[in-house]
């Protein structure tokens, strides 16, 4: 395995256990959210069944993001074409969630954590994945 193919199954494993972590968050109490919410400097805590909601779904994509980074990394060049995909549609929602930061408007540092690292994330995924020897094609079926 080259030194690009290590290091990309190491940011996948890396970026697959820091979303899975939120799978915990599905599972808080109201109360918790409401007390880091207000911890974090947002102010009151909006208690509405959307906000409930849409935290626990939110948590839940990134855990099940979480296992899909696994699973990429398990066979990075029979994956390679997807990561390529993942890494281009991170820079596209890495640009999304800065200005959705900035429009909400959310804390500029929670803004400038967010949007710019998913951003550096999907490039990093990008030049790895294009680095990626690819395996050699199947051949189909029917034509020889």
């Amino acid at each position: 395995m080259s030194f690009h193919e290590r290091l990309l199954v190491f940011l996948l494993r890396l970026g697959g256990t820091l979303t899975s972590l939120a799978f915990f968050a599905i599972w808080l109490p109201r109360e918790t959210m409401a007390a880091t919410h207000e911890w974090l400097g947002m102010g009151a805590y909006p208690e509405a069944p959307l906000t409930d909601y849409l935290t626990r779904m939110s948590s839940g994509l990134y855990a099940v993001r979480g296992g899909l980074l696994f699973v990429l990394s398990t066979d990075v060049r029979r994956f390679a074409p997807l990561i390529l995909y993942l890494g281009a549609a991170n820079i596209a929602f890495g640009i999304i969630a800065t200005g959705v930061g900035l429009h909400a408007p959310m804390p500029l540092w929670w803004t400038l954590s967010e949007g710019p690292w998913i951003v550096a994330v999907g490039l990093a995924l990008v030049w790895l994945a294009r680095k990626v020897e690819r395996p050699p094609a199947a051949p189909v079926a029917g034509r020889g």
